[in-house]
């Protein structure tokens, strides 16, 4: 298709931050139409991106044979039935993060995918990075070796949504978010790790959530039902010895936790700032890598090979227009959502759980509007 004709769900924070500029700024995509429950946003959102169609009912407007593609930018359990309303309505769907607000729904959508033949994409804008390619770059050059350890780090010193004054209050309730910092940042910093990995199978998990802070606005934490972690820890063993460690943060009191990193038997990498670590001829060397020259001299050398891959919705309509083969996003997704509710089940037993627990008895909490 030389323009990708796309229906989003949703206008609120994420959509206008992000989907519908971006959208916006592409000559081969065009917003055909948009949607949301709430009309003050909806009439906002066409009026200031010239969208010609409106809907506040998405079952309406799947209904439109003038849609390739629909864009969901809605709460982590309203991912899907969203979604897989659209896949069976014969729509690609390109979806925010997480996958869903559990494996079971996570799961459900990759399955209607694959039984309807259409692509499913997932918001995991971390892969998208320089640094994440300048990694991939020297794991792919066998710079590394074996890799045996990985570390997913997230931090934000105060930065709880709602509650510290930033976002809508869904975010800090468990019902419609489903989880608090490991689904909405974890999210980022656990795919980008299993990407690089070439994603693992895992085994086990176990960790601990915690919400345990007394610095809150009361009178927002009484208004929104605040009930989501403010911290998550975890630990996962993958196939072939390989382990994680995850730590995520929207509020703590301690200053930068140092960024996520990937141990290898010949080499280390850290994320961020970027740096190469390994010993040769019996020295300690430490790299620091200028990945912006690198990404730089990759436009240039290579420019469409790396545009398609500048963002997530870059690569979403470059893979539908077929000019790349879309990555496995809806598969690294889901396998992230497995470490994130195995963190949270284990919490919640006290003892290590096993991925095929969590695939056993993960079930459904999507909300249908």
């Amino acid at each position: 298709m030389d323009k990708v004709r796309i229906g989003i769900i949703g206008c609120g924070q994420i959509a206008n931050m992000s989907h519908f500029p971006r959208y916006a700024a592409f000559p081969d995509a065009e917003i055909v139409a948009a949607c949301d429950i709430r009309e003050d946003r909806l009439d906002a959102a066409c009026e200031t991106y010239k969208i010609p169609n409106k809907y506040t009912d998405f079952r309406k407007m799947l209904e439109r044979d003038d849609l390739d593609a629909v864009d969901i930018c809605m709460h982590n359990n309203l991912h899907a039935p969203a979604t897989i309303a659209a896949l069976q309505a014969g729509k690609h769907v390109y979806c925010e993060k997480p996958i869903a607000g559990s494996y079971y729904d996570g799961k459900r959508m990759l399955d209607v995918a694959n039984e309807c033949g259409k692509k499913l994409h997932i918001q995991l804008g971390f892969i998208y990075q320089p640094n994440t390619r300048a990694a991939k770059n020297l794991i792919d050059g066998g710079k590394l070796g074996r890799i045996y350890h990985m570390r997913s780090i997230g931090y934000r010193r105060r930065g709880r949504p709602y509650v510290d004054g930033y976002g809508a209050m869904e975010f800090a309730q468990k019902a419609v978010a489903a989880g608090g910092a490991l689904f909405d940042m974890g999210v980022y910093h656990i795919s980008q790790l299993l990407y690089l990995a070439k994603m693992p199978r895992v085994e086990k998990i176990s960790g601990k959530i915690y919400r345990e802070m007394n610095n809150a606005d009361p009178v927002k934490v009484a208004k929104s039902g605040f009930d989501v972690e403010e911290l998550g820890t975890g630990f996962v063993r993958f196939e072939n010895g390989l382990t994680m460690d995850v730590l995520e943060s929207w509020s703590v009191h301690m200053n930068p936790f140092e960024e996520s990193f990937i141990l290898g038997s010949d080499g280390g990498i850290r994320i961020e700032p970027f740096g190469f670590y390994t010993t040769m001829c019996d020295l300690e060397l430490s790299a620091t890598v200028n990945t912006k020259g690198y990404d730089t001299r990759m436009h240039q050398m290579y420019p469409d090979e790396t545009e398609n891959m500048d963002s997530s919705t870059r690569h979403w309509i470059s893979a539908l227009r077929g000019k790349v083969e879309l990555l496995p996003t809806a598969e690294l997704a889901l396998q992230t959502m497995l470490i994130q509710e195995g963190i949270y089940m284990s919490s919640e037993r006290n003892e290590e759980i096993t991925a095929e627990e969590v695939k056993a008895t993960s079930v459904s909490k999507a909300i249908n509007i």
